[in-house]
């Protein structure tokens, strides 16, 4: 394997892998709010995910899985596009798990039954995702910008598709199969036409007479004459 195939295989995993791990991320539990509530309202819990505190995770999460696809589909130019948009996406997930270890939820996360009646909020967090949201964008960060510098030098598979395509182009149309004869038949029928004017016709054998005879040459070309009738008696 090439250095520029090493590169590209990197990259695409690389954006794979964060995508995939942003999207897991964002389904977890990210938090959970006990909720104390004026009497006679017993406390509840609610649990808050990524998608609810971190609402760009699982948006960046598909972003980055469609670079993946895209740095294998496009070459030159694009892929550095690409590339930059893949920074972009890695850059949004490490902002939005940095924000989530280092801000607290508030009563604007949640739903609006349970903060409506809501006297006081405490917080429960596990740190776990939004590490994981924070290698997610490590990932896309660094193979978006493995991409943006070093893709337009990379060879990916769109120019073998190209050259099948320009080959299955090039080649001949097959023939048709009898059924598809027979059809051209009968419309040049209805078009009044003769389906066997076009017909080649058979070649006539080498060196034969129209006559069909092979082998004997008319007569008068050089072969003997045969003897008139009673040839062989002398006159009297």
């Amino acid at each position: 394997m090439t250095g520029s195939r090493r590169e590209l295989f990197a990259a695409v995993a690389g954006l794979a892998l964060a995508g995939g791990l942003a999207l897991s991320a964002a389904g977890q539990t990210w938090a959970t709010a006990t909720v104390t509530r004026r009497a006679p309202l017993p406390p509840v819990a609610e649990e808050l995910t990524g998608s609810e505190l971190a609402p760009l995770v699982p948006a960046c999460g598909l972003l980055l899985l469609a670079a993946a696809v895209a740095v294998v589909a496009v070459r030159g130019r694009g892929r550095q596009v690409v590339g930059l948009l893949a920074c972009v996406g890695g850059g949004t997930l490490l902002w939005s798990g940095l924000r989530a270890l280092f801000d607290d939820p508030g009563l604007a996360d949640l739903s609006d039954g349970t903060a409506a009646a809501a006297t006081a909020v405490s917080i429960s967090r596990s740190a776990a995702w939004p590490v994981l949201t924070v290698v997610a964008g490590v990932l896309g960060c660094a193979a978006g910008g493995l991409t943006a510098l070093r893709g337009a030098g990379w060879q990916g598979m769109g120019r073998r598709y190209e050259r099948g395509a320009a080959a299955a182009a090039s080649a001949p149309p097959a023939a048709g199969t009898r059924e598809d004869r027979a059809l051209d038949a009968w419309r040049a029928l209805d078009r009044g036409e003769d389906p066997t004017a076009d017909a080649e016709e058979p070649d006539a054998p080498s060196g034969g007479s129209p006559g069909g005879s092979s082998g004997a040459p008319p007569p008068g070309d050089g072969a003997p004459a045969a003897p008139p009738a009673g040839g062989g008696r002398d006159r009297l």
